[in-house]
């Protein structure tokens, strides 16, 4: 849908509400949280009640949407408005655009949005895997380079190779470049009996043991960095620019692995020829997730 389609389509709280009530109960059954009962009506335009105990919840209850104080079409404009650019915003840029009174409203929101992006038990990476991690973040006066650098959040990178492009991608931080880091890491994107596609460190020695098949690219004295794992160099160099220019580079090391759950949302649904489908798969996710305060965001 182009925007006149989306301000028709949603710009009044019933057809929100009624949007959200079909994602979250596509199969039609609406199961209470307290008894397990599957049979309920509705007690007005919000409410439903289950028959069997009595229990009155919300269409928005449990949801990231809980306790919200701002109407559902205000939410419905940030989650078109993140998912139409294809660069995505800042909290600023969020703030602005919807009027908003509180940039950490907005903050809140858009941080809200980034942990609806990871969708539960979303398929793993198969096929051929590039595997590599990169630093990100200021260097810092006398911090080392490569593995080892100070004052930098590492990332572990897995990129799949489909026809010798770039598919899909992961990623997540992690502690170190150890073995029991980056094996856990590869467990949890890729599937068994992938080929796992990785430099000569010896972290990821043993993979072969846990059901993957292994290839080791080995450096010739004239290569560069981006030359031997090319397709995992390609998306670091993108998350870069993306972080510089979307961000302008001021992503905390706290909340940096959302900014990588964003970021894999947006790589991943590339080629998408609607960006109307973003959309929806937000808001698909949205009703998914439990709820998150600002004082849960912060703790975290």
């Amino acid at each position: 849908m182009n925007l006149t389609e989306f301000e028709k389509e949603f710009s009044t709280e019933e057809q929100c509400r009624e949007y959200l009530l079909k994602l979250r109960y596509e199969d039609g059954v609406n199961i209470c949280p307290k008894c397990g009962g599957s049979k309920s009506w509705l007690v007005n335009k919000t409410l439903f009640e289950c028959s069997d105990c009595g229990h009155q919840r919300s269409v928005i209850a449990g949801t990231i949407y809980q306790d919200t104080h701002k109407p559902l079409t205000l939410w419905f404009r940030a989650i078109w408005y993140v998912t139409s650019g294809k660069n995505g915003t800042s909290a600023l840029g969020l703030q602005q655009i919807l009027g908003l009174g509180s940039y950490r409203t907005a903050w809140t929101w858009l941080h809200k949005l980034r942990r609806a992006m990871v969708r539960p038990g979303r398929d793993k990476l198969m096929g051929k895997i590039e595997v590599d991690e990169a630093y990100f973040g200021a260097p810092g006066k006398g911090g080392k380079r490569g593995r080892g650098s100070e004052n930098k959040v590492l990332v572990a990178i897995a990129v799949e190779i489909n026809d010798k492009k770039v598919g899909r991608i992961r990623m997540a931080v992690i502690d170190s470049a150890s073995s029991e880091n980056l094996h856990n890491f590869v467990e949890m994107t890729c599937e068994k009996g992938s080929t796992i596609i990785t430099d000569g460190w010896s972290g990821y020695n043993g993979l072969s043991e846990k059901g993957y098949l292994q290839e080791t690219t080995k450096r010739k004295p004239d290569d560069a960095d981006d030359t031997l794992l090319p397709h995992v160099h390609t998306v670091i160099s993108l998350l870069k620019r993306w972080l510089l220019g979307t961000l302008q580079g001021s992503c905390s090391k706290e909340h940096i692995g959302y900014y990588l759950d964003e970021y894999t949302f947006r790589f991943n649904r590339r080629k998408s020829k609607s960006r109307g489908m973003l959309f929806y798969r937000l808001l698909q996710n949205a009703v998914q997730i439990a709820p998150v305060t600002y004082a849960d965001i912060i703790a975290d």
